[in-house]
């Protein structure tokens, strides 16, 4: 237990965590926990005149908490009239929010495969469920949000209220219905995703991730199928690993993204003779599509095609396939890919040629070593080449000091000074997300003491996801004794990442969230460590 000098917050947060396990919760779902004084009155809510810095970077999960402190026409639900709130961003996420402050702003990738099709005359489709959408689109293109000329963009909503595991399936029926339709009506290319093995994945419950492997396995061939007699060539892949592990060496169960490799397997109903495929990195899908579509590969695109040598015998329609971290593992009980059963992927496996990709570490641009993620498997499927991802830059930006002299950053801490406002700074309490890291509220309350600011505010959002259940509290003590020794700011709310970082649309859990920052609705706990009833102050 801490004991160092002053209270920050985080070690009454980790108290009322506990008591909220108690009861049943989650870190991914916990309820709104916010600080009071010795009145009861809340502390450190975001008011007029203050300044906000969103300590998330990755993209379609940050999207509607950022809309309802942004966005001007916002109408999901009502919000004070703030009329000089600063919000910062990291990341530029989503065009929408192109006018805000971005404190890392993004070169545009160029000549993505979506660009290059497109500018051909060429007709795409891309479709997956509402949990993957931005993967098939916004990532896909390099972070453009506009479809390209000739791309049509399906989405199919996830299901809402009930949890992931109770439905394996998902809407995976629907996602494959709309490629048969895309079958049908002759796309050039199309490109979907089948969610399942990613969010099935990320839970505990090892029963549905069997299931989900079948179910993943029957519609694959259904599609696959449809492809085969229409003459598509079909190329199934995946972003990353997840689902190819069941359980961690302890035997808890494993719920977290891999640096597996992933497959590649290359079906060509034209094309009788063996097809030779070499492994790879997910930079080369991008090429071989291109040259099986007979467009030319732009020296940008240095990724190589996996079929060198291959003659495809004139364009072709292509379907891919990425089946959402759907890793190599091993073939053992640990891997529910290997226990489920799985009769049209084995034999895939034994028909068809197939190889590995890499799908992690610097094979994306991400740190040596770390996991994939949907965001750049898919970047980096669609762009052709290795995309160095933000936690790649923004560590680079940490290490030589230029995150220290970010100009927004510096602007925002200087006009909070000037007017005597106060600072907030929401971030992910986790060391290794591809959302955001703790480390980056912890350089801005530096930044913050070095600039002479006194009020700066910190509202955990707990994750649940990259970080093993029920760590939070240990986590909260680390961050006391952070940000005591730093000597200033204070932890004044704490809420789960499936409330804060909804990505489906679900806007009242949006609301959640924002009312607790603002308005301090929700469960309160002080520095006594007492948690009190549910209600709204």
């Amino acid at each position: 237990m801490f004991t160092g000098h002053s209270p920050r917050g985080a070690i009454a947060l980790a108290e009322a965590v506990k008591t909220a396990y108690a009861e049943g919760q989650t870190d991914y779902s916990l309820e709104p926990l916010l600080l009071v004084d010795a009145q009861g009155k809340p502390v450190g809510r975001i008011a007029d005149g203050d300044a906000v810095i969103f300590c998330c970077r990755r993209g379609e999960r940050e999207v509607q908490l950022t809309e309802a402190f942004a966005e001007s026409g916002f109408d999901h639900f009502p919000r004070p009239a703030f009329q000089n709130l600063t919000f910062v961003i990291l990341t530029l996420y989503h065009e929408k929010f192109k006018d805000l402050p971005v404190a890392f702003a993004p070169t545009k990738i160029k000549d993505t495969l979506g660009e290059i099709v497109s500018r051909a005359g060429l007709r795409q489709l891309r479709t997956s469920e509402s949990e993957k959408f931005a993967h098939v689109t916004f990532f896909f293109n390099g972070g453009n949000n506009q479809p390209f000329a000739g791309e049509d963009d399906v989405r199919i909503p996830s299901p809402k209220g009930i949890p992931f595991d109770q439905e394996p399936e998902l809407s995976l029926a629907q996602v494959a219905d709309e490629v048969l339709r895309g079958i049908e009506k002759q796309y050039d290319l199309i490109v979907t995703n089948f969610a399942n093995g990613d969010v099935i994945g990320h839970t505990a419950n090892n029963e549905a991730k069997i299931q989900c492997a079948a179910l993943v396995d029957r519609r694959l061939g259904l599609v696959v199928e449809a492809a085969r007699r229409a003459g598509n060539v079909t190329l199934v892949t995946a972003d990353h690993g997840n689902l190819e592990e069941m359980t961690n060496p302890d035997g808890t169960s494993h719920v977290s993204h891999t640096a597996n490799p992933v497959p590649f397997i290359l079906i060509d109903p034209r094309y009788h003779s063996t097809v030779s495929l070499r492994d790879g990195k997910l930079a080369d899908v991008a090429p071989t599509i291109l040259s099986a579509l007979g467009l030319k590969q732009p020296p940008c695109m240095d990724g190589a095609t996996l079929t060198p040598g291959h003659n495809w015998g004139g364009r072709h329609r292509i379907l891919l396939i990425i089946l959402d971290g759907w890793g190599i593992g091993k073939e053992d009980d640990t891997n529910p890919i290997h226990l489920a059963q799985t009769p049209v992927w084995d034999e895939l496996l034994r028909q068809y040629p197939s190889s590995q990709l890499q799908a992690a570490g610097d094979a994306v641009g991400l740190k040596a070593g770390k996991a994939g993620n949907s965001e750049a498997g898919h970047m980096n499927i669609g762009a052709g080449r290795v995309i160095l991802q933000d936690d790649v830059r923004l560590d680079l930006a940490m290490k030589d000091g230029s995150f220290y002299a970010n100009e927004v950053f510096l602007r925002t801490i200087h006009d909070v000074r000037q007017r005597k406002a106060s600072l907030h700074l929401i971030g992910l309490l986790t060391e290794k997300s591809s959302h955001g890291s703790i480390d980056y509220p912890l350089a801005l309350l530096k930044m913050a003491k070095e600039h002479g600011l006194e009020k700066v505010f910190i509202h955990v959002i707990f994750d649940g996801r990259s970080t093993e259940p029920g760590s939070a509290p240990a986590l909260l003590e680390k961050l006391e004794a952070q940000v005591n020794e730093i000597g200033i700011g204070q932890v004044v709310s704490g809420v789960g990442r499936g409330i804060a970082l909804d990505r489906d649309g679900n806007y009242a859990k949006t609301r959640r969230a924002y009312d607790a920052f603002v308005s301090g609705v929700g469960r309160v706990f002080s520095e006594s460590m007492v948690l009190s009833s549910p209600k709204g102050i």
